[in-house]
């Protein structure tokens, strides 16, 4: 099939690899013309692994181009909306950059059948919305009926940063709703490689052992968009409640990492997104949940349950500060190392990432902070140059002269450091990731969350 993707971010640009590699004629569209350049020259404007070298392997399969024109939409069988939808103050989610594309896509369609993708994240109702968009626009365009010309679809992402290109590859189900059989139809014949696992796998991407098959679920254009929302919440809440059992832990001389195994063991419960630490940050938990607390105040309905997690998460951000404060007694003059500045390994995505508030905070009171992260310093010194924070790219150079340690992010290099070159300090090990035992060992008192 023809696809086009509208935006080339973190879904749209692993998806579009992904649907090139199986088989598919793909054009990725963004109005950023410093971006498509970067694509067409065959590099990534971000880091994600094996994102480079797919793009290298589909090559001549995908197109770039910042013209719908150039995309010739007359040609096109399934488009995807896979833009950004920033959050707004109030929680809800900016929908500009979805209107541009949805109303750009009427002024180009040609009167073929289009299916429209909604695959970012969009608000309850959004599929509805693009639906009279795009059918006011080319109705207007045209003065004629839009009926039977194109159907809305939504078929939401699953993806991880850091995996993208694996839960893309071989995602737990494929969602797609819609009440309109054209549209289905067409989804599930993109999709059929995927649903069916025929096609051979990439060599940097093995196929999980025992994998045949990726169910397919089928419903209406808004319990689509509800379950994406319902699955970032729920996950969101699994990391938020163990992070308040590992409060109550620290308070009681209990272990969080036991309970978390504990209690993970139950399979009705299971172990994934138990792990206590200082919560979560990215594109999506924060944007996700704000979004459905949004869209429930709409309906005169409170979500106490998801604000509770959200109020969990950011209050970690400021007991790292508090339990350096209550080690050290004193933070104003204190030399301070940050490991880790992303808000995840593998990804340079600074998105409502940890480290910002943390170092914000530190700042504030007094701190002199440094920070190494191996792929986010870029991004950091880009976005944040005002923030306070020395970035440094070596992480010796970092931990020269600290006199207290955060570990952010798990990155293994960490773990793997030469400890016994960095003057044992309080550390305080935000992940419970770093080899505690041996830390200790060496002469560092090490703090971790909920032990």
């Amino acid at each position: 099939m023809r696809v086009l993707i509208i935006g080339t971010g973190y879904v749209g640009l692993n998806t579009g690899v992904v649907l090139s590699y199986i088989g598919h004629d793909v054009t990725c569209l963004d109005t950023n013309a410093e971006k498509i350049a970067l694509l067409q020259s065959g590099k990534t404007p971000f880091y994600e692994p094996h994102l480079d070298e797919m793009l290298a392997e589909v090559g001549p399969k995908m197109h770039f181009t910042t013209s719908y024109a150039e995309a010739n939409l007359s040609t096109v069988d399934v488009v995807f909306i896979a833009v950004g939808t920033p959050s707004l103050p109030d929680g809800n989610a900016d929908l500009s950059y979805v209107r541009q594309a949805a109303e750009s896509i009427a002024q180009e369609m040609n009167g073929n059948f289009l299916v429209v993708v909604n695959k970012s994240t969009v608000p309850i109702g959004s599929g509805n919305w693009v639906g009279s968009l795009i059918k006011e626009s080319y109705e207007k365009r045209v003065g004629a009926k839009a009926d039977g010309y194109f159907s809305v679809v939504s078929n939401p992402e699953f993806l991880r940063q850091g995996a993208a290109l694996f839960d893309s590859f071989y995602p737990d189900r494929v969602v797609v709703g819609s009440e309109n059989s054209h549209g289905i139809q067409r989804l599930s014949e993109l999709f059929a490689p995927i649903l069916e696992q025929n096609f051979p796998a990439p060599a940097c991407l093995p196929r999980p052992e025992g994998l045949t098959g990726v169910p397919l679920l089928v419903c209406d254009l808004t319990s689509a968009e509800v379950i994406k929302y319902a699955a970032n919440a729920f996950l969101a809440l699994k990391i938020s409640y163990i992070n308040e059992i590992a409060r109550l832990a620290q308070r009681v001389g209990a272990d969080a990492t036991l309970i978390a195994r504990g209690i993970g063991l139950d399979s009705r419960i299971g172990p994934r997104f138990l792990n206590p630490g200082i919560g979560w940050g990215g594109s999506c938990f924060g944007k996700d949940t704000a979004a459905l607390v949004a869209t429930a105040r709409d309906y005169q309905l409170e979500m106490p349950i998801v604000q509770a997690a959200r109020d969990v998460n950011y209050r970690q951000r400021a007991w790292v500060v508090d339990a350096l404060q209550d080690g050290l007694k004193i933070l104003k003059g204190r030399h301070i190392t940050l490991l880790g500045f992303s808000f995840k390994p593998d990804t340079d995505d600074l998105r409502d990432a940890p480290s910002l508030d943390i170092a914000r905070l530190l700042v504030q009171r007094g701190a002199i902070v440094r920070a190494h992260d191996p792929v986010a310093l870029q991004n950091a010194q880009r976005l944040y140059p005002d923030l306070g924070v020395r970035y440094c790219q070596d992480v010796y150079e970092a931990l020269q002269g600290t006199e207290g340690i955060v570990l952010v992010t798990e990155w293994p290099l960490y773990r793997e450091l030469d400890w016994e070159k960095i003057p044992p300090v309080l550390v305080v090990d935000g992940r419970n990731f770093l080899d505690r035992e041996k830390l200790k060992s060496l002469g560092f008192s090490v703090l971790g969350v909920g032990r």
